[in-house]
């Protein structure tokens, strides 16, 4: 038992600290994620949402602390229970989103390793497994180093993770594994399976019945539906309001989607991702974005215009107040509309400015980084 403890102590110390790094590389999409979960139709606990980003920065560096702490042996009693607690949290969190199909991807390891509801479940079952084994056999966890020591490494670590972290709200992702990510083709992002010759994902329709005698409600997939021809029975009522469409087999899925660009209610995406060179502000909410940002992103955007080069706001808000803010801050460029979940995903800055060169990204810049565009037109152009 010894043996496997100390297994278990390396395995569940290791995973802490590399799920945490990943995570708080990209807190701020760790937080999207956080407030999809506490969203009206998941956990219902709206009142959560405003709390979403330092929430999630206080979960990523406790994940990265506890993992530290279990190597070393570091008050190994309050770590156990802080270890267990959490993965219960998280276990709780992805059987709920696996059986329920409410999110598809519960962002433990961020967006370097997307993992299904069920794989993400299923990875939580085994660390509630090791955890556990930690947790009843604390006496052999012997600590490293000198007291002094193991507290000079705790501080250090959390130094080091309120820096960095710090360091990635007030700038972009260290790491950008998302689909956006410089020297990434939108275009070729875009392409579905069929056309890359690979096999796509397959959906099916899950159907609720009610039992009109008895009221008991049964739910079958929709080829269960047709084989055990459940149309024949007339005891049976189908809840029409309850079918959902549900992943049968996973497939290839196009990392970018929902990239349509409108604009004055005409679709503009075939034309902003051919042009040779175009800037675009990303700014998922017009009404949350950072307004002290504006006026040397207005500069910019003048001097891109002037070299005939085009620049494009994106923005989920409605048209209306999107354009009433851009008359507000005397924006030089047109505002177009986007899904506000793939603008989020685009660049972690709101706003933020992105580089594309006939579909590909070639640059991305925080609002604290954007440079001057004489600098962007020697490095870029």
């Amino acid at each position: 038992m010894r043996f496997i403890t100390q297994l278990s102590r390396i395995l569940v110390g290791g995973l802490f600290i590399f799920s945490g790094l990943i995570k708080l590389n990209d807190p701020v999409g760790f937080s999207f994620k956080l407030d999809e979960y506490f969203g009206a139709d998941v956990l219902n606990l709206t009142f959560l949402q405003p709390l979403a980003l330092p929430m999630a920065v206080f979960i990523v560096i406790l994940e990265v602390l506890l993992g530290v702490a279990l190597l070393m042996g570091f008050w190994k009693k309050l770590t156990a229970w802080l270890l267990l607690l959490m993965i219960v949290f998280f276990t709780f969190l992805t059987f709920y989103s696996a059986y329920f199909n409410k999110v598809t991807d519960c962002g433990c390891f961020g967006d370097a390793i997307p993992l299904t509801p069920w794989e993400s479940f299923g990875k939580d079952v085994v660390l509630t497994v090791l955890i556990l084994i930690i947790f009843l056999n604390q006496k052999y966890i012997n600590p490293v180093f000198t007291q002094r020591g193991r507290a000079g490494v705790m501080l250090a670590s959390l130094a080091l993770c309120i820096w960095f972290g710090r360091h990635v709200l007030n700038h972009l992702p260290a790491k950008d594994f998302r689909a956006y990510a410089e020297g990434k083709s939108i275009v070729e992002g875009m392409k579905s399976a069929e056309e890359l010759g690979l096999k796509p994902t397959r959906y099916g329709t899950i159907y609720y019945l009610k039992n009109k005698e008895t009221g008991k409600e049964q739910k079958v997939t929709s080829e269960e539906y047709v084989q055990d021809k459940w149309y024949q029975k007339k005891e049976w009522e189908m809840l029409s309001d309850k079918t959902e469409s549900v992943i049968i087999e996973y497939g290839y899925e196009p990392p970018v989607h929902d990239f349509i660009i409108t604009l004055d209610d005409e679709d503009i995406t075939e034309s902003v991702l051919s042009e040779p060179v175009v800037f675009l502000l990303i700014a998922y909410n017009m009404e949350k974005t950072h307004t002290g940002a504006y006026e040397k992103i207005n500069e910019f955007a003048s001097a891109t215009q002037a070299a005939d080069i085009p620049f494009v706001g994106l923005t989920a808000t409605l048209s209306g107040k999107a354009e009433e803010m851009r008359h507000e801050w005397q924006m030089p460029f047109p505002i177009g509309n986007m899904d506000e979940t793939t603008l989020k995903t685009i660049i972690r800055s709101n706003p933020g400015i992105v580089m594309l060169k006939k579909g590909m990204v070639v640059k991305k810049w925080h609002y604290n980084d954007l440079p001057d565009f004489e600098k962007v037109k020697k490095e870029y152009l």
